[in-house]
Protein backbone atom coordinates (compact mmCIF):
# COMPACT_ATOMS: atom_id res chain seq x y z
CA UNK A 1 0.00 0.00 0.00
CA UNK A 2 1.46 3.38 -1.04
CA UNK A 3 2.27 5.82 1.71
CA UNK A 4 0.55 9.15 1.22
CA UNK A 5 2.02 12.47 2.29
CA UNK A 6 -0.11 14.70 4.48
CA UNK A 7 0.70 18.25 5.54
CA UNK A 8 -0.03 18.95 9.22
CA UNK A 9 -1.17 22.48 9.91
CA UNK A 10 0.46 24.11 12.95
CA UNK A 11 -0.60 27.23 14.82
CA UNK A 12 2.10 29.23 16.56
CA UNK A 13 -0.50 31.56 18.11
CA UNK A 14 -2.65 28.91 19.77
CA UNK A 15 -0.36 28.71 22.83
CA UNK A 16 -0.69 32.49 23.14
CA UNK A 17 -4.47 32.21 23.36
CA UNK A 18 -4.19 29.56 26.08
CA UNK A 19 -1.74 31.75 27.99
CA UNK A 20 -4.10 34.72 27.66
CA UNK A 21 -7.00 32.69 29.10
CA UNK A 22 -4.89 31.75 32.11
CA UNK A 23 -3.69 35.34 32.48
CA UNK A 24 -7.24 36.71 32.62
CA UNK A 25 -8.29 34.25 35.34
CA UNK A 26 -5.16 34.75 37.46
CA UNK A 27 -5.29 38.56 37.24
CA UNK A 28 -8.99 38.46 38.17
CA UNK A 29 -8.16 36.73 41.45
CA UNK A 30 -5.23 39.11 41.95
CA UNK A 31 -7.48 42.16 41.59
CA UNK A 32 -10.05 40.69 43.98
CA UNK A 33 -7.27 39.92 46.45
CA UNK A 34 -6.08 43.51 46.38
CA UNK A 35 -9.62 44.69 47.09
CA UNK A 36 -10.13 42.27 49.98
CA UNK A 37 -6.83 43.24 51.61
CA UNK A 38 -7.78 46.94 51.55
CA UNK A 39 -11.54 46.58 52.08
CA UNK A 40 -11.69 48.88 55.13
CA UNK A 41 -10.03 51.73 53.22
CA UNK A 42 -12.65 51.88 50.45
CA UNK A 43 -15.18 54.72 50.69
CA UNK A 44 -17.90 52.79 48.84
CA UNK A 45 -16.95 49.11 48.91
CA UNK A 46 -20.34 48.04 47.57
CA UNK A 47 -19.47 49.72 44.23
CA UNK A 48 -16.30 47.66 44.05
CA UNK A 49 -18.16 44.47 45.01
CA UNK A 50 -20.70 45.05 42.25
CA UNK A 51 -17.96 45.66 39.67
CA UNK A 52 -15.98 42.58 40.71
CA UNK A 53 -19.13 40.46 40.42
CA UNK A 54 -19.58 41.68 36.86
CA UNK A 55 -15.86 41.27 36.11
CA UNK A 56 -15.79 37.68 37.44
CA UNK A 57 -18.88 36.69 35.49
CA UNK A 58 -17.54 38.34 32.33
CA UNK A 59 -14.10 36.70 32.66
CA UNK A 60 -15.37 33.15 33.09
CA UNK A 61 -18.22 33.53 30.57
CA UNK A 62 -15.87 34.76 27.87
CA UNK A 63 -13.13 32.15 28.27
CA UNK A 64 -14.30 30.42 25.03
CA UNK A 65 -13.96 33.78 23.28
CA UNK A 66 -10.24 33.97 24.03
CA UNK A 67 -9.59 30.37 23.06
CA UNK A 68 -8.89 31.11 19.38
CA UNK A 69 -8.69 33.93 16.87
CA UNK A 70 -11.93 32.82 15.20
CA UNK A 71 -13.93 33.14 18.43
CA UNK A 72 -12.35 36.44 19.42
CA UNK A 73 -14.54 38.77 17.37
CA UNK A 74 -14.32 42.54 17.05
CA UNK A 75 -17.59 42.95 18.96
CA UNK A 76 -16.24 40.94 21.88
CA UNK A 77 -13.01 42.94 21.93
CA UNK A 78 -14.96 46.21 22.01
CA UNK A 79 -17.07 44.96 24.93
CA UNK A 80 -13.97 43.69 26.75
CA UNK A 81 -12.31 47.09 26.38
CA UNK A 82 -15.45 48.77 27.73
CA UNK A 83 -15.40 46.58 30.86
CA UNK A 84 -11.73 47.47 31.50
CA UNK A 85 -12.16 51.23 30.96
CA UNK A 86 -15.32 51.29 33.13
CA UNK A 87 -13.47 49.57 35.99
CA UNK A 88 -10.65 52.12 35.83
CA UNK A 89 -13.08 55.07 35.93
CA UNK A 90 -15.14 53.52 38.78
CA UNK A 91 -12.08 53.32 40.99
CA UNK A 92 -12.34 56.99 42.08
CA UNK A 93 -16.04 56.38 42.94
CA UNK A 94 -15.38 53.25 45.02
CA UNK A 95 -12.01 54.01 46.61
CA UNK A 96 -10.99 56.86 48.88
CA UNK A 97 -9.39 60.00 47.46
CA UNK A 98 -6.30 59.46 49.58
CA UNK A 99 -5.60 56.05 48.10
CA UNK A 100 -6.24 57.27 44.55
CA UNK A 101 -3.95 60.28 44.95
CA UNK A 102 -1.36 58.13 46.66
CA UNK A 103 -1.07 55.85 43.64
CA UNK A 104 -3.37 53.03 44.73
CA UNK A 105 -4.30 50.39 42.14
CA UNK A 106 -7.40 50.62 40.00
CA UNK A 107 -10.23 48.14 40.47
CA UNK A 108 -9.28 45.86 37.54
CA UNK A 109 -5.55 46.43 38.22
CA UNK A 110 -3.37 44.47 35.78
CA UNK A 111 -6.41 42.64 34.36
CA UNK A 112 -6.67 45.47 31.83
CA UNK A 113 -3.36 44.40 30.25
CA UNK A 114 -5.09 41.21 29.12
CA UNK A 115 -7.47 43.31 27.03
CA UNK A 116 -4.59 44.94 25.14
CA UNK A 117 -2.94 41.53 24.70
CA UNK A 118 -6.14 40.11 23.20
CA UNK A 119 -6.13 42.91 20.64
CA UNK A 120 -2.45 42.25 19.92
CA UNK A 121 -2.89 38.52 19.34
CA UNK A 122 -5.99 39.03 17.24
CA UNK A 123 -4.89 41.86 14.95
CA UNK A 124 -1.21 42.58 15.47
CA UNK A 125 0.59 45.65 16.74
CA UNK A 126 -1.79 48.19 15.15
CA UNK A 127 -4.78 46.75 17.00
CA UNK A 128 -2.72 46.70 20.19
CA UNK A 129 -1.92 50.39 19.82
CA UNK A 130 -5.61 51.20 19.30
CA UNK A 131 -6.64 49.26 22.43
CA UNK A 132 -3.87 50.68 24.62
CA UNK A 133 -4.85 54.28 23.91
CA UNK A 134 -8.30 54.26 25.67
CA UNK A 135 -6.76 52.41 28.61
CA UNK A 136 -4.03 55.04 28.86
CA UNK A 137 -6.56 57.89 28.70
CA UNK A 138 -8.74 56.25 31.37
CA UNK A 139 -5.74 55.89 33.70
CA UNK A 140 -4.80 59.56 33.26
CA UNK A 141 -8.40 60.65 33.96
CA UNK A 142 -8.47 58.40 37.04
CA UNK A 143 -5.37 60.04 38.56
CA UNK A 144 -6.25 63.55 37.41
CA UNK A 145 -2.59 64.40 36.85
CA UNK A 146 0.08 62.59 34.80
CA UNK A 147 1.92 61.14 37.78
CA UNK A 148 5.20 59.32 37.24
CA UNK A 149 3.90 55.89 38.28
CA UNK A 150 0.78 56.28 36.12
CA UNK A 151 2.80 57.25 33.05
CA UNK A 152 5.16 54.37 33.75
CA UNK A 153 2.34 51.84 33.87
CA UNK A 154 0.68 53.28 30.77
CA UNK A 155 3.90 53.13 28.75
CA UNK A 156 4.59 49.60 29.97
CA UNK A 157 1.21 48.33 28.77
CA UNK A 158 1.51 50.25 25.52
CA UNK A 159 5.00 49.05 24.59
CA UNK A 160 4.42 45.46 25.73
CA UNK A 161 1.19 45.02 23.80
CA UNK A 162 2.61 46.57 20.61
CA UNK A 163 5.73 44.41 20.83
CA UNK A 164 3.68 41.25 21.32
CA UNK A 165 1.45 42.24 18.40
CA UNK A 166 4.49 42.63 16.16
CA UNK A 167 5.86 39.25 17.26
CA UNK A 168 2.50 37.66 16.46
CA UNK A 169 2.55 39.14 12.94
CA UNK A 170 6.07 37.81 12.33
CA UNK A 171 5.08 34.40 13.67
CA UNK A 172 2.07 34.24 11.39
CA UNK A 173 4.18 35.13 8.34
CA UNK A 174 6.71 32.44 9.30
CA UNK A 175 3.93 29.93 9.76
CA UNK A 176 2.56 30.64 6.29
CA UNK A 177 6.03 30.27 4.78
CA UNK A 178 6.60 26.98 6.59
CA UNK A 179 3.20 25.64 5.58
CA UNK A 180 3.88 26.54 1.94
CA UNK A 181 7.29 24.84 2.08
CA UNK A 182 5.73 21.69 3.54
CA UNK A 183 3.06 21.67 0.82
CA UNK A 184 5.70 22.02 -1.89
CA UNK A 185 7.74 19.21 -0.36
CA UNK A 186 4.70 16.94 -0.19
CA UNK A 187 3.75 17.81 -3.79
CA UNK A 188 7.31 17.14 -4.94
CA UNK A 189 7.34 13.73 -3.28
CA UNK A 190 4.00 12.88 -4.87
CA UNK A 191 5.22 14.02 -8.29
CA UNK A 192 8.33 11.88 -7.93
CA UNK A 193 6.19 8.88 -7.05
CA UNK A 194 3.94 9.49 -10.06
CA UNK A 195 6.99 9.97 -12.27
CA UNK A 196 8.34 6.58 -11.22
CA UNK A 197 5.01 4.90 -11.90
CA UNK A 198 4.61 6.62 -15.27
CA UNK A 199 8.18 5.82 -16.25
CA UNK A 200 7.61 2.14 -15.49
CA UNK A 201 4.41 1.96 -17.52
CA UNK A 202 3.18 4.73 -19.81
CA UNK A 203 6.54 6.10 -20.99
CA UNK A 204 7.89 2.66 -21.79
CA UNK A 205 4.77 1.79 -23.79
CA UNK A 206 4.99 5.05 -25.77
CA UNK A 207 8.68 4.45 -26.48
CA UNK A 208 7.91 0.92 -27.68
CA UNK A 209 5.12 2.20 -29.95
CA UNK A 210 7.52 4.76 -31.42
CA UNK A 211 10.19 2.13 -32.18
CA UNK A 212 7.77 -0.44 -33.59
CA UNK A 213 6.01 2.17 -35.71
CA UNK A 214 9.28 3.25 -37.29
CA UNK A 215 10.09 -0.38 -38.13
CA UNK A 216 6.66 -1.22 -39.60
CA UNK A 217 6.36 2.02 -41.61
CA UNK A 218 3.29 3.43 -43.33
CA UNK A 219 0.51 4.62 -41.04
CA UNK A 220 2.21 2.88 -38.14
CA UNK A 221 5.21 5.20 -38.59
CA UNK A 222 2.97 8.24 -38.20
CA UNK A 223 1.42 6.67 -35.11
CA UNK A 224 4.91 6.02 -33.75
CA UNK A 225 5.92 9.63 -34.39
CA UNK A 226 2.88 10.90 -32.48
CA UNK A 227 3.63 8.49 -29.64
CA UNK A 228 7.16 9.87 -29.48
CA UNK A 229 5.92 13.43 -29.22
CA UNK A 230 3.53 12.48 -26.44
CA UNK A 231 6.35 10.70 -24.63
CA UNK A 232 8.49 13.85 -24.69
CA UNK A 233 5.60 16.05 -23.53
CA UNK A 234 4.67 13.67 -20.70
CA UNK A 235 8.28 13.27 -19.63
CA UNK A 236 8.66 17.06 -19.48
CA UNK A 237 5.47 17.38 -17.46
CA UNK A 238 6.34 14.81 -14.80
CA UNK A 239 9.92 16.02 -14.51
CA UNK A 240 8.90 19.45 -13.27
CA UNK A 241 5.96 20.90 -15.15
CA UNK A 242 8.14 23.16 -17.27
CA UNK A 243 5.96 23.06 -20.36
CA UNK A 244 3.93 26.27 -20.54
CA UNK A 245 0.64 26.70 -22.29
CA UNK A 246 1.43 26.76 -25.99
CA UNK A 247 -0.33 26.66 -29.29
CA UNK A 248 1.19 24.90 -32.28
CA UNK A 249 -0.12 25.43 -35.79
CA UNK A 250 1.11 24.65 -39.30
CA UNK A 251 1.48 27.45 -41.82
CA UNK A 252 0.30 25.76 -45.02
CA UNK A 253 1.62 28.50 -47.29
CA UNK A 254 5.21 28.54 -46.10
CA UNK A 255 5.35 25.14 -44.42
CA UNK A 256 6.94 26.69 -41.32
CA UNK A 257 6.15 25.45 -37.84
CA UNK A 258 4.62 28.29 -35.83
CA UNK A 259 4.76 28.08 -32.05
CA UNK A 260 2.98 30.73 -29.99
CA UNK A 261 4.04 30.46 -26.37
CA UNK A 262 2.16 32.29 -23.65
CA UNK A 263 5.01 34.24 -22.08
CA UNK A 264 4.79 36.34 -18.91
CA UNK A 265 4.21 40.04 -19.49
CA UNK A 266 6.28 41.08 -16.50
CA UNK A 267 9.74 42.19 -17.64
CA UNK A 268 10.86 43.22 -14.18
CA UNK A 269 12.67 39.98 -13.33
CA UNK A 270 14.55 37.17 -15.04
CA UNK A 271 12.72 34.30 -16.71
CA UNK A 272 13.55 30.62 -16.88
CA UNK A 273 14.90 29.85 -20.35
CA UNK A 274 13.80 26.23 -19.98
CA UNK A 275 10.11 27.21 -20.07
CA UNK A 276 10.62 28.95 -23.43
CA UNK A 277 12.56 26.10 -25.02
CA UNK A 278 10.34 23.29 -23.73
CA UNK A 279 7.72 23.64 -26.53
CA UNK A 280 10.39 22.79 -29.14
CA UNK A 281 10.86 19.31 -27.70
CA UNK A 282 9.15 16.65 -29.80
CA UNK A 283 9.64 13.18 -31.15
CA UNK A 284 12.46 14.40 -33.40
CA UNK A 285 13.87 17.17 -31.21
CA UNK A 286 15.49 16.10 -27.93
CA UNK A 287 16.01 18.68 -25.20
CA UNK A 288 18.69 18.31 -22.51
CA UNK A 289 18.69 20.97 -19.82
CA UNK A 290 19.93 21.56 -16.26
CA UNK A 291 17.77 20.59 -13.33
CA UNK A 292 17.85 24.13 -11.91
CA UNK A 293 16.28 27.22 -13.54
CA UNK A 294 18.35 28.91 -16.26
CA UNK A 295 17.62 32.58 -15.63
CA UNK A 296 18.05 35.30 -18.24
CA UNK A 297 16.68 38.77 -18.73
CA UNK A 298 13.26 38.57 -20.47
CA UNK A 299 14.45 40.27 -23.67
CA UNK A 300 17.59 38.15 -23.94
CA UNK A 301 15.65 34.96 -23.26
CA UNK A 302 13.11 35.72 -25.99
CA UNK A 303 15.79 36.61 -28.55
CA UNK A 304 17.78 33.48 -27.75
CA UNK A 305 14.63 31.38 -28.07
CA UNK A 306 13.88 32.98 -31.45
CA UNK A 307 17.42 32.16 -32.61
CA UNK A 308 16.93 28.54 -31.55
CA UNK A 309 13.66 28.46 -33.47
CA UNK A 310 15.39 29.80 -36.57
CA UNK A 311 18.09 27.13 -36.26
CA UNK A 312 15.45 24.39 -35.99
CA UNK A 313 13.63 25.81 -39.02
CA UNK A 314 16.89 25.48 -40.96
CA UNK A 315 17.14 21.86 -39.84
CA UNK A 316 13.65 21.12 -41.10
CA UNK A 317 14.09 22.99 -44.38
CA UNK A 318 17.59 21.80 -45.33
CA UNK A 319 17.97 18.46 -43.54
CA UNK A 320 14.45 17.16 -44.22
CA UNK A 321 11.48 16.20 -42.08
CA UNK A 322 13.13 12.92 -41.08
CA UNK A 323 16.21 14.58 -39.56
CA UNK A 324 16.65 14.52 -35.81
CA UNK A 325 17.86 17.45 -33.74
CA UNK A 326 19.26 17.82 -30.25
CA UNK A 327 19.12 20.88 -27.99
CA UNK A 328 21.64 21.20 -25.18
CA UNK A 329 21.29 24.00 -22.62
CA UNK A 330 24.33 24.88 -20.50
CA UNK A 331 24.25 27.37 -17.64
CA UNK A 332 27.72 28.82 -17.07
CA UNK A 333 28.60 31.43 -14.43
CA UNK A 334 28.83 34.28 -16.95
CA UNK A 335 26.85 33.06 -19.96
CA UNK A 336 24.14 30.72 -21.20
CA UNK A 337 24.98 28.39 -24.09
CA UNK A 338 22.43 26.60 -26.25
CA UNK A 339 23.73 24.10 -28.78
CA UNK A 340 21.54 22.95 -31.69
CA UNK A 341 22.85 19.82 -33.46
CA UNK A 342 21.26 17.72 -36.21
CA UNK A 343 22.08 14.55 -38.11
CA UNK A 344 21.41 16.02 -41.56
CA UNK A 345 23.73 16.04 -44.58
CA UNK A 346 25.57 19.14 -43.37
CA UNK A 347 26.28 22.38 -45.25
CA UNK A 348 28.58 22.27 -48.27
CA UNK A 349 31.67 24.45 -48.14
CA UNK A 350 30.95 28.01 -49.23
CA UNK A 351 27.18 27.53 -49.18
CA UNK A 352 26.57 30.14 -46.44
CA UNK A 353 28.59 32.79 -48.28
CA UNK A 354 26.74 31.99 -51.48
CA UNK A 355 23.37 32.29 -49.70
CA UNK A 356 24.28 35.68 -48.25
CA UNK A 357 25.37 36.82 -51.72
CA UNK A 358 21.98 35.79 -53.09
CA UNK A 359 20.23 37.83 -50.40
CA UNK A 360 19.22 34.89 -48.18
CA UNK A 361 20.17 36.20 -44.76
CA UNK A 362 18.48 33.62 -42.51
CA UNK A 363 21.60 32.64 -40.61
CA UNK A 364 23.15 36.10 -40.77
CA UNK A 365 20.11 37.95 -39.41
CA UNK A 366 17.82 35.45 -37.65
CA UNK A 367 20.62 33.83 -35.69
CA UNK A 368 23.83 35.85 -35.66
CA UNK A 369 22.07 39.21 -35.82
CA UNK A 370 19.90 38.45 -32.79
CA UNK A 371 22.84 37.36 -30.68
CA UNK A 372 25.05 40.20 -31.84
CA UNK A 373 22.50 42.68 -30.51
CA UNK A 374 22.70 40.91 -27.12
CA UNK A 375 26.48 40.93 -27.03
CA UNK A 376 26.58 37.19 -27.73
CA UNK A 377 27.99 34.98 -30.44
CA UNK A 378 26.74 32.30 -32.81
CA UNK A 379 29.21 29.70 -34.05
CA UNK A 380 28.22 27.31 -36.82
CA UNK A 381 30.20 24.10 -37.42
CA UNK A 382 29.20 21.87 -40.30
CA UNK A 383 30.90 18.99 -42.07
CA UNK A 384 29.29 17.52 -45.20
CA UNK A 385 27.71 14.20 -44.38
CA UNK A 386 28.06 14.65 -40.60
CA UNK A 387 25.36 17.17 -39.73
CA UNK A 388 25.48 20.73 -38.45
CA UNK A 389 26.06 22.19 -35.01
CA UNK A 390 25.14 25.74 -33.98
CA UNK A 391 26.45 27.05 -30.67
CA UNK A 392 24.59 30.09 -29.33
CA UNK A 393 26.21 31.98 -26.44
CA UNK A 394 24.50 34.85 -24.60
CA UNK A 395 26.13 36.69 -21.66
CA UNK A 396 24.07 36.91 -18.50
CA UNK A 397 25.00 40.54 -17.91
CA UNK A 398 23.92 42.93 -20.70
CA UNK A 399 26.75 44.84 -22.32
CA UNK A 400 26.79 48.39 -23.64
CA UNK A 401 26.79 48.77 -27.43
CA UNK A 402 30.41 50.03 -27.48
CA UNK A 403 31.58 47.09 -25.38
CA UNK A 404 29.78 44.75 -27.74
CA UNK A 405 31.46 46.24 -30.80
CA UNK A 406 34.88 46.08 -29.19
CA UNK A 407 34.32 42.46 -28.18
CA UNK A 408 33.22 41.56 -31.69
CA UNK A 409 36.32 43.25 -33.10
CA UNK A 410 38.52 41.24 -30.78
CA UNK A 411 36.70 38.05 -31.70
CA UNK A 412 37.09 38.82 -35.40
CA UNK A 413 40.83 39.40 -34.97
CA UNK A 414 41.16 36.18 -33.00
CA UNK A 415 39.23 34.23 -35.64
CA UNK A 416 41.53 35.53 -38.37
CA UNK A 417 44.57 34.52 -36.32
CA UNK A 418 43.13 31.04 -35.77
CA UNK A 419 42.49 30.71 -39.48
CA UNK A 420 46.26 30.90 -40.10
CA UNK A 421 46.82 27.57 -38.31
CA UNK A 422 45.77 24.10 -39.33
CA UNK A 423 42.99 23.85 -36.74
CA UNK A 424 41.83 27.35 -37.55
CA UNK A 425 41.67 26.55 -41.25
CA UNK A 426 39.53 23.50 -40.60
CA UNK A 427 37.12 25.52 -38.40
CA UNK A 428 36.97 28.30 -40.99
CA UNK A 429 36.00 25.85 -43.72
CA UNK A 430 33.23 24.50 -41.48
CA UNK A 431 31.79 27.84 -40.42
CA UNK A 432 31.41 29.50 -43.81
Amino acid sequence: MAKRERVMRMSVEQPLWRALSAYRVLTLFYAIGLFVSAYDEFARPWVAIGYFAVLAGWTFATLPRVASAANCTKRFLAADLTVAVTGILLTRVADSAERVDGGGPTLPSIWTAGVALAFAIKGGWRWAAVASTPIAVANLIHRGVPARDTVHNVMLVWVASIAIGYVVEVARASERTLARALEIEAATRERERLARDIHDSVLQVLAMVQRRGAVIGGEAAELGRMAGEQEVALRTLVSGGLLPVSRVSEDSAEGALVRAVDEPDDDSGPVDLRTLLAPYASGRVSLAEPGAPVELAPGAARELTAAVGAALDNVRLHAGDEARAWLLVEDEPDAVIVTVRDDGPGIPEGRLAQAEGEGRLGVALSIRGRLRDLGGTAELISTPGQGTEVELRVPKEPRAPEDTKNKQGRQGTKAMADADGADGAERARGTR
